[in-house]
């Protein structure tokens, strides 16, 4: 699974990073850096207009399906397994036709070591952004409005990963940037895979990102030591 982030990266060099086209109604002051994004909070996420526009807009990170009764089945949601994307109501549409990228500047998963779990940090090996493949829906509320939510689609690990977790997000290459976000769902299948064992680096780092009220740069340090 894919359940904490880091995004450090300003708005101008998301703008530059994903050659977007705007991002209407945020500011610099809407992304201050973030070393712990947790679930069910807004994030940035890389939409494609109707117009063929990419833009960058905050969602609900949690996907709540246009047809849910209750917005809560957004907790449930953070996460879509790729092998089921195709046949599971809850992401099918939005595989079709309601894919995303979400800029991360990396992730963390926790590895089991007896009864501890030790989190680990993972980035782009040459410090760029990551993209990670997502979902998004549009969800309408009682009172009329409509809430926009986004999820992060995980497959299996590559050899960096595989040591740490069994989960992994799928990282989608610049090179297929468009096709994730424009090509008929049968043309981006393959990309729902791990990514090459060398785009990625990591390291452990404090357990204090087991919290989610942390959230300082110190959190991505390299432990000198584990515990």
């Amino acid at each position: 699974m894919c359940g904490r982030y880091v995004l450090k990266a300003p708005l101008d060099a998301l703008l530059a990073h994903f050659d977007l086209d705007g991002a209407p109604g945020l500011g610099p002051a809407d992304l201050a850096p973030r070393y712990n994004i947790p679930p069910g909070t807004d994030i940035p996420v890389v939409r494609r207009s109707p117009e063929g526009r990419r833009l960058l807009h905050l969602l609900r990170w949690g996907l709540v399906p246009n047809w849910a009764k209750d917005a809560a089945i957004g907790a449930k949601l953070n996460n879509a397994r790729g092998e089921s994307l195709a046949g599971k109501p809850s992401f099918r549409d939005a595989f079709r036709r309601r894919r995303c990228l979400i800029p991360a500047d990396g992730f963390y998963e926790w590895q089991a070591i007896g009864k501890a779990r030790q989190p680990f940090y993972f980035s782009a090996a040459d410090g760029a952004p990551l993209a990670l493949g997502g979902l998004w829906e549009s969800w309408r509320m009682p009172d009329g409005g409509l809430l926009r939510t986004a999820c992060v689609i995980t497959t299996g690990p590559n050899a960096v990963m595989a040591p740490v977790h069994d989960r992994m997000p799928v990282i989608v290459p610049r090179a297929r940037w468009e096709d994730w976000l424009a090509a008929p769902a049968d043309a981006i299948a393959d990309l729902v895979a791990p990514c090459p064992d060398a785009a990625l680096q990591a390291w452990p780092v404090s357990r204090r990102v087991s919290r989610s009220a942390e959230d300082d740069p110190a959190l991505i340090d390299p432990l000198e030591e584990m515990p």
